[in-house]
């Protein structure tokens, strides 16, 4: 009897992990991230040939491919990217779906929760165990994506070059980045994924803990991704809080700081939503 094979994929802005499952055993595999806001279908094809199949030629022998990724809440952007996966993997059963799904899957399983994802960027929704009853909708890193890695990384940029580092930090800064005010602005405003630019600079503040003005920065941030999103569910105050992603995982403990102050029930934090995501699809 054939074995059935399952390819499983979180893809973010930034980066997109993978897990085979065969027989049982797995296998994880990571590449850029993937997002329809930023690339055309034929640059998620080259991704996915140079850096995943190319490696790995087996993978095209899979029977089913379960892909989340951000921006695919749009019916648009979820054909692109499934049009762009088909075009690779045409002989697998592809479904396609959005980030939020993949972590509601991924944290909460089959049972209600107020889910959030931290990462490159942000969003939150209400999962009543089989679907998204609710959705607070990002506005993207130059309005919203509060508490996310572009919006923290934006907000130490804006730091640094109002000048309001004090020397220790200016120094430290300044020797691990080596960049000047006007390839900070060409990054930001001339190229391209900007988004993943802002976020590159959120492991300063990871490596700066205990600064009064990156805990600031970090209790800020977070704190208005709390008030403009987590706030908007009633099913905050009768429901776990669960959140993903890179910044969820990193400044963990800023979250459960906030969520003791407005006595707001914690549930899990995690990095990646891949292995609840396997579980969910192996079952």
């Amino acid at each position: 009897m054939q074995v059935k094979t399952i390819l499983v994929a979180d893809s973010g802005s930034t980066k997109t992990d993978w897990c085979l499952v065969e027989d049982g055993h797995r296998r994880t595999f990571s590449t850029q991230g993937i997002s329809p806001y930023f690339q055309t279908p034929a640059q998620v094809q080259e991704i996915i040939q140079t850096e995943l199949v190319r490696q790995y030629p087996a993978l095209l022998q899979v029977h089913e491919l379960y892909f989340y990724g951000t921006g695919l809440l749009a019916p648009a952007n979820a054909r692109m990217v499934e049009d762009a996966l088909q075009a690779v993997f045409t002989q697998t059963n592809i479904s396609v779906n959005h980030d939020l799904m993949g972590a509601a899957r991924g944290l909460c399983g089959r049972h209600p929760g107020v889910v959030s994802i931290l990462g490159t960027g942000s969003n939150s929704c209400f999962y009543d165990g089989i679907t998204i009853v609710k959705n607070n909708p990002g506005l993207g890193y130059v309005l919203g994506d509060e508490g996310s890695g572009a919006y923290l990384g934006k907000r130490l940029l804006q730091y640094y070059l109002y000048d309001s580092f004090d020397e220790e930090l200016k120094f430290k800064f300044d020797a691990k980045y080596q960049v000047t005010r006007d390839q900070i602005l060409e990054n930001v405003y001339r190229k391209p994924l900007a988004n993943r630019y802002l976020a590159s600079f959120a492991g300063f503040l990871t490596e700066n803990r205990g600064h009064f003005l990156i805990e600031n920065a970090l209790e800020d941030g977070i704190n208005e991704f709390f008030f403009n999103h987590l706030y908007k569910y009633r099913e905050s105050w009768t429901s776990p809080l669960y959140f993903s992603g890179g910044i969820a995982h990193a400044f963990r403990d800023v979250i459960q700081t906030l969520c003791e102050l407005y006595e707001l029930q914690l549930g899990t934090i995690v990095r990646s939503p891949l292995e609840g995501l396997v579980n969910f699809h192996g079952e």
